[in-house]
């Protein structure tokens, strides 16, 4: 986000994600799915993004990136 000179949204986007990581850094899966939490973070940074550019198009794919990633899908 800073690279893109949005650093100003960070606090409030980390505030929004607090409770998803226990005191370890750990995701807490007990309190959330993870697809839910990154529907949400998505969701976040679409926002920023109309802020920002005035549509969501920067954090288009966000959830569908991460999803593959995690499911080992490189492509």
């Amino acid at each position: 986000m800073g690279r893109l000179g949005w650093g100003r949204h960070f606090e409030g986007l980390a505030a929004r994600l607090d409770g998803a990581f226990g005191a370890d850094g750990i995701f807490a899966h007990d309190r959330l799915r993870f697809v839910d939490f990154v529907d949400d973070v998505e969701e976040m940074l679409e926002e920023v993004a109309r802020q920002e550019r005035g549509d969501e198009e920067a954090a288009d794919d966000f959830e569908e990136f991460v999803l593959r990633h995690y499911a080992g899908d490189s492509g």
